[in-house]
């Protein structure tokens, strides 16, 4: 023993005993044996003979005294004959020379030997969710082989007995160390999976093929195994092209943002970049965000995630690019702080992500202020997986699913249906149900109404999630083959959005109403956003708004159907500040006012749109570079804003007045006197409206009251007048100034009114012939 030494991995348990075994589950073993020798007799010291192992020789039974060529042969012998037995092999110990560290001593033994070391340091302090299945039960069965001076391997030892069940034939194909993908089916796989066929689909070819699952040799898991592998290998030697073409497009326009995770040498790097485009247009449509993950599925090949958003045509616009070698929680919160960065540090009002619980923990890192929002549809696809078997049993579980999540307008409401869903079928206990029941303020529309999300309807389907790149991107697609369809993809989607502008400021759309809000409408937002806004205001007409609370600021209205009273929506109605807020929150999540909020202002006489319920996002000038251009029109819609905040106001006074008049006859006799006194007053000052005098906190008329012009400044009054003024003529004088700087700044609001709309004619000139460049530019593209 002077010469040798034992080699353990300690890593892993021992069996316990006199066995030096270790664990080594990794380790797997060649699916049929080289040259086997045996030897004749039982002893070492034997004479021996060599053998091969075919025909008969293949059901031999290992002895002491069985010699091998080499220890790979040992080791093949063993597994061969573990298949033909039931049980799974794996090398336990192994023992080195002293003189040169080779290893001259092998065992191998039972997959089930020895016992499971628990790691207290790591079990303590946590509970184990799912914990492993228990497969080591002490099974003592080995095969212990050394080196003769010959350089043969003879068997030294040999256990036959196991302490547990043994597997079936039809079975053996599952234990750990048969699971062997031959080359004939590596070539399959990988000809099925150039042709974007998924693991599942490429077994049950592979099984035709052999003529069953057990003549396979491996699971779907090991096909799985090495898909991903194959994936990852022609990952490593496409990137480089990856990084080629950005160094490209960076040397080509500076603005073009691309960053490398790490060395940008290293040959698998995570890799995110942002064309000029692309950064200017989250500036006008940044605030709301997609990160469309998809493609990571097995549905694709690519591990690539776009950054997305919706522009004011309702189309997906891109945001940025990413591809995601590591899908770490560091990766991720790298990816989100390099993608802020390149967006100039502006975070999103709103993100939408897949159900992922990495992808969460490093948005609440970077984006703490953001509202996250999981994708409703991926969940409900999900749910068909998950919940297949209630599916087939229950026709009516996926309707009565959809409309618990999508049609309940209150929290409470949706509590209780789900609670009623879960009871009705029997699936309160369901694991997948509670989880995402956990997690239900990060998808139920019911939750996130009070945010800004950019969709038109709160049941309607994401367009934005998994859609920029569908019809150029698929399950084909290689890494060496994306960017040419990537800049296919951009110059479709521009090529809509030019259309659209065109669209928009070519073509009128057609009125149904002779609502001025309409007319309005019509000329700020784009034709898209226009025919979704004129479904709401023609939907005001199927409804009734009734006043149910006046707390005199807010008024609140019931609003429904005829008929339908308890299926009310709230309005609340501030007359004053001209703002409402509706219960269905379809102005918070979309910004377009609801039908509830037009019919609220049909009653109360409100014209036109107030400026701040028009979002820029929406308009037709959403990308101008105009700033002021929204107040082009200020001097119509304030005249009607100003007039219907004056007549709300009143009337508001009046029924409070009314009401408390017509209480008792006391009151009534007080206030009949006061409206007789005010009527004489009101009549007074319509005879003298355009002479001095105050309207609406302005003084009216420019004139003097003796008919001569002001000229003079308050310091001046007496040297102008020639003689000591009183305090009569200094208050008249200073009436008349006043009325000369309205004067001034009516003919000023004038210059501004005609300047801002010259400004806009040339923005919009300047877009018509934008349009026509791009049209010319595509036909001559399409003459080529």
């Amino acid at each position: 023993m002077d010469n040798e030494m034992i080699e353990f991995d300690i890593g892993l348990g021992s069996g316990g005993g006199d066995d030096d075994g270790v664990d080594m589950d990794d380790e797997e073993m060649v699916d049929s044996p080289t040259h086997i020798t045996t030897s004749g007799g039982g002893g070492a010291g034997t004479s021996s003979e060599l053998y091969l192992p075919e025909g008969d020789l293949l059901d031999l039974e290992p002895y002491e005294g069985m010699e091998f060529e080499s220890e790979e042969a040992a080791k093949a012998f063993y597994n061969s004959y573990a298949r033909r037995v039931g049980f799974s092999t794996r090398v336990s110990s192994s023992r080195r020379s002293r003189r040169d560290g080779a290893i001259i001593q092998r065992q191998f033994v039972c997959a089930k030997e020895g016992f499971r070391n628990l790691n207290e340091k790591r079990t303590k302090d946590r509970e184990i969710k799912r914990p492993r299945t228990i497969t080591r039960v002490g099974c003592k069965a080995s095969l212990s082989v050394k080196m003769q001076d010959s350089g043969k391997w003879v068997v030294s030892g040999f256990v036959r007995e196991h302490n547990h069940e043994l597997v079936p034939p039809d079975q053996v194909h599952c234990l750990r160390s048969h699971r062997q993908i031959s080359g004939p089916a590596k070539t399959l796989i990988d000809t099925l999976q150039a042709a974007g066929m998924g693991p599942r689909r490429i077994m049950s070819a592979l099984i035709k093929e052999y003529g069953g699952i057990s003549k396979v040799g491996f699971t779907e898991v090991d096909c799985r195994n090495y898909m991903r592998n194959n994936r990852q290998r022609s990952l490593e030697g496409d990137i480089q092209l990856v990084l080629d073409y950005l160094r490209q497009m960076h040397a080509e326009n500076p603005n073009f943002f691309y960053a490398v995770q790490g060395d940008e040498d290293q040959s698998m790097s995570n890799v995110f970049w942002a064309d000029p485009k692309a950064r200017l247009n989250y500036t006008y449509f940044g605030d709301t965000v997609t990160f469309d993950t998809t493609y990571r599925s097995n549905r694709y090949r690519l591990p690539f995630a776009p950054f997305t958003g919706i522009n004011h045509h309702g189309h997906p616009v891109l945001f940025g690019c990413a591809f995601l070698i590591n899908e770490s929680e560091a990766s991720f919160v790298w990816l989100f702080n390099t993608w802020l960065v390149a967006m100039s540090g502006r975070p999103p009002v709103s993100i939408t992500t897949d159900h992922d619980a990495v992808i969460r923990s490093a948005i609440t890192q970077v984006f703490p202020e953001t509202r996250h929002r999981f994708c409703k549809w991926h969940i409900f696809k999900k749910c068909q997986e998950k919940l297949s078997h209630v599916f087939l049993k229950h026709p009516n579980f996926e309707a009565d699913f959809h409309k618990c999540v999508n049609l309940t307008e209150l929290i409470e409401e949706f509590e209780s249906c789900w609670l009623s869903l879960l009871d009705r079928y029997d699936l309160r206990d369901h694991e997948w149900l509670q989880t995402i029941y956990s997690a239900r303020r990060q998808w139920v529309p019911v939750y996130l109404r009070d945010t800004f999300f950019a969709e038109m309807s709160i049941t309607q389907r994401s367009d934005s999630m998994n859609s920029y790149f569908d019809g150029y991107v698929n399950a084909s697609t290689n890494l060496s083959q994306f960017f040419k369809l990537y800049e296919k993809a951009l110059e479709s989607r521009n090529e809509k959005e030019v259309k659209a502008d065109y669209d928009t400021m070519n073509a009128a759309p057609i009125l149904k109403t002779p609502s001025p809000m309409e007319k309005q409408a019509s000329e700020l937002y784009t034709r898209k956003l226009f025919v979704r806004f004129q479904e709401e205001l023609v939907g005001t007409l199927t409804f009734m708004a009734s006043k149910a609370e006046d707390d005199g600021e807010v008024i609140t209205y019931q609003v429904s159907k005829f008929g339908e009273d308890h299926k009310a929506y709230y309005v609340k109605f501030n007359v004053l500040e001209m703002r409402a807020t509706c219960s269905c929150q379809m102005f918070e999540f979309s910004g377009l006012l609801c039908r509830h909020i037009l019919a609220v202002f049909r009653v109360t006489n409100v014209l036109t749109l107030p400026s701040h319920y028009i979002l820029k996002r929406w308009t037709r000038n959403a990308k101008s570079s105009v700033i002021l251009e929204e107040r082009t029109s200020d001097v119509y819609t304030n005249y009607l804003e100003s007039h219907t905040v004056r007549y709300n106001t009143l009337r508001h006074e009046v029924f409070k007045f009314v009401d408390e008049g017509a209480k008792a006859l006391e009151t009534y006799d007080v206030a009949m006197g006061a409206l007789q006194v005010a009527a004489k007053k009101l009549s007074h000052a319509t005879k003298n409206e355009g002479k001095t005098g105050m309207a609406n906190g302005r003084v009216k008329g420019n004139l003097a009251t003796d008919g001569s012009r002001a000229n003079c400044t308050t310091d001046d009054l007496e040297r102008c007048s020639g003689q000591h003024l009183s305090e009569d003529d200094m208050d008249r004088r200073i009436r008349e100034l006043t009325n000369e700087l309205e004067s001034a700044n009516r003919k000023c609001e004038v210059y501004r009114a005609n300047l801002l709309s010259v400004l806009k004619d040339i923005e919009d000139h300047k877009q018509q012939l934008s349009i026509k460049v791009q049209n010319i530019k595509i036909s001559m593209k399409d003459g080529l």
